[in-house]
């Protein structure tokens, strides 16, 4: 594929830089951003909790997600496209919308007073039922009057240029997802948020960004708004946690669609992620060259069991093969935010990890994913006031034959009231809203972009969505937090 040479700008930044030292920082003059609001008067829940403590600070996996995801900042992304680097994406679309392919492009990252630049990028278009065009029409670009469309995109610093300097404090990949269906803009950054809160460590770091693209030949850059930045589940996301549980990043990891229920041990069902635009409901996402076969044997071993063994024989299985009280602390906090799009219900969005490639010995982990469809924002259940102990298909046997041990399902229930209506919970009512409060405080003057599209910020859940009247701050009887916390209080 064709490379054009760096726009005008990128070469003066660059010019006289040795090859190690064009991921640099640059002074620069951006705004302040605006102050936090004070939280809420809320006697009846406490202030927010402190979050956990953080991991090492000379890991530089760490260190840079620390850098991206601060809180206290937010950043920018600007996107600098070749006219045929463009063209060539929306080809790739009008070709197949399923689209994996990558295009080369300028990266440009602000945050305060620092800037990094990171040529010849990779990006590509992402997305399932969200995915769309990036423009309207068909063909190549148009401008002027180009008709733009909020899309996610992926990025890969190191896609084309395999080297240090290709990466942004060490971090390779991100995500930039569009606030699709949330007109709250806080739905998928306050389910990872919170449940980092609570001590599930593989729920991926997620935090706000500003979105700038800009085509060769356009007069100007078009602000794409506000965006959601998101960490990526692949080796560096392993390796980054390995102290916490998964001790390498050698396992097998799986990307789980619709249809992994995980009662079917089919291998028509299994995939491989080779850049193809097949969507198995699992699709093996590292070792896919040599480690295939054994991948294969292993999952399909796995399902075999989850779904066959019974009694003391599963009782026994189930807890050498997993942490069963971390398993059900991350699907207690699923169902708290109302995850109803989920493995249990409706056998989608989720990544199993094993953390070995042996067939029979290794430990595996639920990785929860995509977290917009929450907070109120459901289809098939009121996701509210559904029982947390019925959540969904029992037919997907995992979570359901674990809670049909007693002492599995106290632990459960357990885990639901500690995380979500326990003293200095982060999901009460009080302290969940003066955190989306004190975001929006800061997002709100960004929102208005040139798309025309989300150009608000509105407490409301998905328009499409089967309980429209669900809020999340203002207060009363339809706030989400305030009927989920009841829900969970009532079991017994």
């Amino acid at each position: 594929m064709k490379r054009f040479p760096f726009i005008l700008a990128v070469l003066i930044i660059l010019a006289g830089c040795a090859p190690e030292d064009r991921n640099h920082l640059i002074p620069g003059d951006f705004s302040e951003q605006p102050s936090e609001p004070s939280e809420p008067q809320d006697p009846q829940d406490p202030q927010d909790p402190p979050e956990p403590d953080d991991p090492p600070s000379d890991n530089p996996w760490q260190d840079g997600i620390d850098y991206i995801f601060d809180q206290n900042a937010l950043a920018e992304f600007h996107l600098q496209f070749p006219l045929d680097e463009w063209n060539t994406l929306l080809g790739y679309y009008d070709a197949d919308p399923n689209t994996e392919e990558y295009v080369s492009c300028d990266i440009i990252y602000k945050k305060g007073t620092e800037t990094t630049v990171i040529p010849n990028s990779g990006v590509r278009l992402k997305g399932n039922t969200s995915r769309r065009r990036p423009e309207d029409g068909s063909g190549t670009h148009v401008t002027p009057g180009t008709s733009w469309n909020h899309c996610h995109f992926g990025l890969n610093f190191s896609k084309f240029v395999k080297d240090d300097a290709h990466a942004l404090r060490s971090t390779k990949k991100l995500y930039l997802k569009w606030f699709k269906d949330d007109p709250a803009y806080a739905r998928e950054v306050f389910c990872f948020d919170f449940m980092r809160r609570v001590g599930i460590w593989t729920a991926v770091n997620s935090w706000y960004v500003r979105l700038y693209i800009r085509v060769e030949g356009d007069a100007s850059e078009t602000y794409y708004g506000v965006y959601q930045v998101q960490e990526s589940i692949d080796k560096p996301y392993l390796a980054g946690r390995a102290d916490k549980g998964f001790l390498s990043d050698e396992g097998n990891l799986w990307k789980c669609r619709y249809g992994a229920g995980l009662n079917n041990a089919d291998e028509s069902l299994f995939g491989i992620d080779d850049s193809s635009t097949d969507m198995p409901p699992y699709e093996l996402k590292t070792n896919t060259k040599k480690g295939k076969d054994a991948a294969y044997a292993q999952l399909k071993d796995f399902i075999a069991k989850v779904s066959g063994k019974t009694g003391d024989s599963f009782y026994q299985w189930i807890q050498q093969v997993t942490d069963v009280d971390f398993l059900l602390k991350t699907y207690a906090a699923n169902v708290v935010l109302g995850m109803w799009d989920d493995y249990w219900c409706n056998n989608n969005n989720y990544y199993l990890y094993f953390t070995t490639t042996d067939t029979y010995d290794y430990k595996f982990f639920f990785i929860p994913y995509d977290y917009d469809n929450t907070l109120g924002t459901s289809l098939m259940m009121d996701s509210g006031r559904q029982d947390p102990l019925h959540w969904g298909n029992d037919s997907y046997p995992l979570i359901a034959k674990i809670l049909s041990y007693p002492d599995f399902k106290a632990k459960y229930v357990a885990f639901l009231k500690e995380i979500a209506v326990s003293d200095g919970s982060p999901f009460l009512y009080g302290a969940a809203a003066a955190r989306i409060r004190s975001w929006h405080n800061m997002i709100n003057p960004y929102v208005s972009n040139d798309t025309g599209e989300d150009m608000s910020i509105t407490d409301l859940p998905a328009s499409w969505g089967n309980h429209s009247e669900y809020r999340l701050l203002i207060d009363g009887s339809n706030n989400y937090f305030r009927v989920k916390t009841a829900t969970i209080a009532a079991i017994q």
